[in-house]
């Protein structure tokens, strides 16, 4: 099938929106991913769905072959439970980064959007809740997450050069914590809002109204709504500016808080345990939006509470339908 444009990791949530939006702008997609298509969170028909291991040399030059554009968003990541305890793999996803640049470059494709992350940034800046927004200058000196983070920057500094050396068009947006319905919801991979969601619908389903919080439930997010990281991803693709840029929401929440807006959508008020041990990343983190405001004049505008009422409602029926 022919395609103009890739999405890499068109199996993953976010690539499986991404896929959705172009494919309606009436463009013709190519979505590679190296799980089954049984795995994937969403499976587009009119789309050019391939399953590939982007780590190779070989995938990344078949996956790229024709296209002019490219959204690189395939990584081995998930939530903090999973990034926390897979550093190395995290890391390997290097070999994708550096495979679908060097075959970009090679098959002369014109545009090429990477997609970071929000861990790229030093720990030191976010070590208490009461956080100051993150700006993009404030990735350096760099001191990013151990394994995912490191992997992020590294793969930011290889877009920066590429084009400075091959004239590869590189655009790079710093996604901050995106979350919405046909997300991971289960299995160890989810982030906070699908888990909080996953555990109250529970919780609401059962009847037992009780629920355990990974930390003391006061470390801060910020948490981006599919459509706005959709709207942010094409903004920066389209931008003259190969600059780094937030794409991240600026309403920052305790975890606390974000289980109260969940318990409201569901209506019930459950028990708190706070487990203290798991793994729960920065003490704070929230988005700087003065660039992306300044340069396209957008920033996210969805609410935590509207995106969480969707969301919730998704993974509700989810969790009902496997509960049977």
């Amino acid at each position: 099938m022919r395609a103009d444009v890739l999405v890499a990791g068109g199996g993953g949530f976010i690539g499986g929106h991404l896929v959705g939006r172009l494919l309606a702008e009436g463009r013709n997609v190519r979505s590679v991913d190296v799980k089954p298509v049984s795995d994937w969170h969403q499976v587009h028909a009119d789309a050019d769905n391939q399953v590939q291991d982007l780590s190779l040399l070989d995938a990344a030059m078949s996956a790229t072959e024709g296209v002019s554009e490219v959204y690189m968003l395939a990584a081995d990541m998930g939530g903090m439970g999973f990034i926390e305890n897979n550093k190395a793999a995290c890391m390997l996803s290097v070999l994708t980064s550096t495979h679908m640049l060097t075959s970009a470059q090679a098959q002369g494709v014109e545009r090429y959007f990477y997609s970071s992350s929000a861990c790229v940034y030093p720990a030191g800046l976010q070590d208490t809740a009461q956080v100051t927004a993150l700006k993009e200058a404030d990735a350096y000196p760099a001191m990013p997450e151990d394994g995912y983070g490191w992997e992020k920057l590294f793969s930011e500094r290889m877009c920066r050069h590429f084009l400075e050396d091959f004239g590869l068009e590189t655009r790079v947006g710093r996604y901050h914590n995106v979350y919405g319905p046909h997300g991971t919801w289960e299995g160890g991979r989810e982030k906070a809002p699908a888990a909080v969601c996953r555990k109250i619908a529970l919780a609401a389903i059962t009847g037992h109204h009780e629920l355990e919080i990974w930390g003391d439930g006061e470390q801060t997010r910020s948490f981006t709504y599919i459509d706005d990281c959709l709207q942010g991803t094409d903004l920066v693709m389209r931008g003259t500016s190969p600059d780094p840029v937030n794409i991240g929401s600026a309403e920052l929440v305790t975890v606390n808080q974000l289980v109260d807006i969940v318990e409201q959508i569901a209506g019930i008020t459950c028990t708190r345990s706070y487990r203290l041990d798991a793994p729960l990343g920065v003490r704070g983190r929230n988005s700087d939006n003065t660039l992306i405001e300044e340069r396209y004049g957008w920033a996210p505008s969805t609410t935590l509470l509207d995106g969480l009422e969707t969301t919730y409602a998704w993974v509700h029926d989810q969790l009902k339908r496997s509960l049977g």
